[in-house]
C-alpha cells in the first residue's frame, strides 16, 4: 500500500473491513479524523490513517472504550500504568467469562429440558430458571453458614442428574395444580408429597441431609434461603400446599 494512496470514504471502508457508519462515527467524535475535500467536504483517507485505525483497533481488542482510546491514541510510549489498566481489564474480562459460561450451561440445560418434556409451563420454567439464575447467591448462603461442601456437592451433580431434578419437580409442580383444593388428607395429595421428597432426597444424599439437619441455622436465615427460589405457585395454592405438607409430616411423625 503506497504512503501516497487517497480514499473516498467507501473506498476505505472496503480496505479496511469497517462500516462506513463506524468511519462516519469515528470522524464526529473525534477518533479518525481524514482529510476533508475543500470544495465537495467529502472524507480522504490516506496511509497515516490506515495507522491510526490499527492503534484504534488493537486498544478496542483489549477492551478498551472509544473515550479511553482517544486518551491513549497518541501516545508515543506506554508505561505499567498500561500494565495496571491491563490487569484490570482482564479481571473484568474473567467475570464476564464465567457470566457467559453459566449462561451457556443454563441454556443448553433449559433446551434439553424442553426437548425432552416437549412442553412447559412458562412459570415452571422461569423457576427453574431462576433457581440457576441465583445460584451465586445460594452458594454464598452456603458459605456464611458453614455449608460449603453441601454447595459443592449440589454443583457438581452430572447433568442427568439435574435435569431428572428438573423433570421432577415440573410434575411436581402440574400436581400440584391438579390437586390444589384438595383435602390435605386425601391419598393422592399424600402420595405426590411423598414422591417428590423421596426424590428430593435422592438428590441430595444422605450425607448431605445429615449435615444440613446437623447445621445450626436459624429459621429466619432458612427462610431466606427458601426466598431466593420460591415455588411458582399462586398465594392460595402456596398456602394450600404448605398446610398439605404441614399434616404430612405430623402423620409421619406419628407412624
Amino acid at each position: 500500500m503506497k504512503e501516497n494512496t487517497k480514499y473516498a470514504v467507501g473506498e476505505f471502508s472496503k480496505k479496511t473491513g469497517l462500516s462506513v457508519r463506524t468511519l462516519h462515527y469515528y470522524d464526529e467524535i473525534g477518533l479518525l479524523q481524514p482529510e476533508k475535500d475543500s470544495e465537495t467536504g467529502h472524507r480522504i483517507y490516506s496511509h497515516s490513517d490506515i495507522v491510526t485505525l490499527q492503534k484504534i483497533l488493537s486498544l478496542k481488542f483489549l477492551g478498551f472504550s472509544l473515550e479511553q482510546i482517544a486518551s491513549l491514541l497518541h501516545k508515543s510510549s506506554f508505561t505499567v500504568d498500561l500494565a495496571d489498566t491491563l490487569t484490570l481489564h482482564m479481571k473484568a474480562l474473567e467475570e464476564d467469562k464465567k457470566r457467559i459460561e453459566i449462561s451457556m450451561n443454563a441454556m443448553k440445560r433449559v433446551v434439553r429440558l424442553l426437548k425432552e418434556e416437549g412442553e412447559v409451563e412458562s412459570s415452571a420454567l422461569f423457576s427453574i430458571i431462576h433457581n440457576m439464575q441465583t445460584a451465586k447467591k445460594q452458594k454464598e448462603w452456603m458459605d456464611e453458614h458453614e455449608l460449603t461442601e453441601v454447595m459443592e456437592v449440589l454443583s457438581g451433580r452430572s447433568e442427568e442428574e439435574k435435569i431428572a431434578l428438573d423433570q421432577m419437580f415440573i410434575t411436581f409442580y402440574k400436581e400440584v395444580k391438579q390437586l390444589y383444593g384438595s383435602p390435605v388428607d386425601d391419598p393422592k395429595v399424600t402420595e405426590m408429597l411423598e414422591s417428590y421428597l423421596h426424590n428430593t432426597f435422592s438428590f441430595l444424599g444422605e450425607d448431605l441431609i445429615h449435615q444440613l439437619a446437623d447445621a445450626n441455622v436459624e429459621e429466619t436465615d432458612i427462610q431466606e434461603l427458601e426466598n431466593m427460589s420460591p415455588f411458582p405457585f399462586t398465594e392460595e395454592e402456596q398456602k394450600w400446599l404448605n398446610e398439605a405438607m404441614e399434616y404430612y409430616v405430623k402423620e409421619a411423625e406419628q407412624e
